[in-house]
């Protein structure tokens, strides 16, 4: 955590840290417990556990399959992903609290799939939704944490805020 970075933002990054923490736990279980392409149900037609290595982005889509060269480019993009989203956590002030909690979710997540990425080249997916013959593709807690960070920062895009007195030109 940065020294000049006001202590009512430091809290948000914990939020952060929870995400990245609890994502690599529950992907640790799944490798140690699943194997790979294996699944799981839960609960019949609704959730199953799986163990999946997803090499794309979101969802399978641009698959690397062991290309190097894609796997940078995914790598480079999450990182300047990262890095402006960690621009706008800096510049938003402490009383974007709604928004500063999306932002910390988003980031917790991208970091938490970066982390596979670099590690292995895939990140590990365990997580299938499906009703009747429609299957969500597998996702994981970063995922989920970034999806729910994104839907949030769209919502409170519609929220109406104060006016703020400009300078005259």
């Amino acid at each position: 955590m940065s020294p000049t970075m006001p202590g009512g933002k430091r809290r948000y990054l914990l939020i952060s840290l929870a995400v990245l923490v609890l994502d690599q736990w529950t992907k640790w279980l799944v490798e140690a417990r699943i194997p790979v392409h294996e699944s799981r149900e839960i609960i019949p037609g609704l959730l199953h556990l799986s163990h999946v290595r997803n090499t794309g982005v979101a969802f399978g889509l641009l698959p690397a399959r062991g290309d190097g060269k894609v796997t940078a480019l995914l790598v480079a993009l999450v990182f300047v992903a990262l890095i402006l989203v960690a621009a706008y956590f800096r510049k938003l002030p402490a009383s974007e609290r709604g928004l500063l909690a999306a932002l910390a979710l988003v980031l917790g997540g991208a970091v938490g799939n970066l982390v596979d990425r670099l590690a292995t080249g895939a990140v590990v997916d365990f997580l299938g939704v499906y009703l009747g013959n429609y299957r969500w593709p597998d996702f994981n807690v970063a995922d989920s944490a970034i999806s729910v960070g994104l839907v949030w920062m769209l919502i409170d895009s519609f929220r109406s805020r104060p006016a703020t007195a400009e300078s005259p030109t």
